[in-house]
C-alpha cells in the first residue's frame, strides 16, 4: 500500500504563492498518475490537478488554470502542485492521490474513480 506525505501548505495572502509537495513511498512511483484534490470547509471534495505518469501531460480544473502548475520529479517519488495567485477561494485542505492503475495511456481528468490511494492533506489558507 503506498503511503503518500503531502506537505507546505499554510497561511499566505491573496496573491502570494506556495508550493504544495507529495512524497510518496515504494518504488513504483514513476508508473502512475497523480492528481491534487481540495475540499474547502463545508463543500465537496473537488479536483484541482493532474499529470500523467511520464509527466508529459497535465490536465486542470477551469478554476485555477493558469494559476496553478502540476509537475513531478520521478526520481524523487514526488509530485507537486505550484500555485500562484492564490485567491481567498483556494483556502481548502489539499489532498495528493494516486492514479488506480499503472500506465494509463491518458491523463485523467480528474474523476474520483481515477484514483485509488490518497494522503492525508495539508491545510492551505489565504487571507484577504
Amino acid at each position: 500500500q503506498v503511503q503518500l506525505v503531502e506537505s507546505g501548505g499554510g497561511l499566505v495572502q491573496a496573491g502570494d504563492s506556495l508550493r504544495l509537495s507529495c512524497a510518496a513511498s515504494g518504488r513504483t512511483f514513476s508508473r502512475y498518475g497523480m492528481g491534487w484534490f481540495r475540499q474547502a470547509p463545508g463543500k465537496e471534495r473537488e479536483f484541482v490537478a493532474a499529470i500523467n505518469w511520464s509527466g508529459s501531460s497535465t490536465y486542470y480544473a477551469d478554476s485555477v488554470k493558469g494559476r496553478f502548475t502540476i509537475s513531478r520529479d520521478n526520481a524523487k517519488n514526488t509530485v507537486y502542485l505550484q500555485m500562484n495567485s492564490l485567491k481567498p477561494a483556494d483556502t481548502a485542505v489539499y489532498y495528493c492521490a494516486r492514479d488506480a492503475l499503472p500506465f494509463r495511456t491518458y491523463v485523467s481528468r480528474g474523476l474520483n474513480a481515477d484514483f485509488g490511494s490518497w494522503g492525508q492533506g495539508t491545510q492551505v489558507t489565504v487571507s484577504s
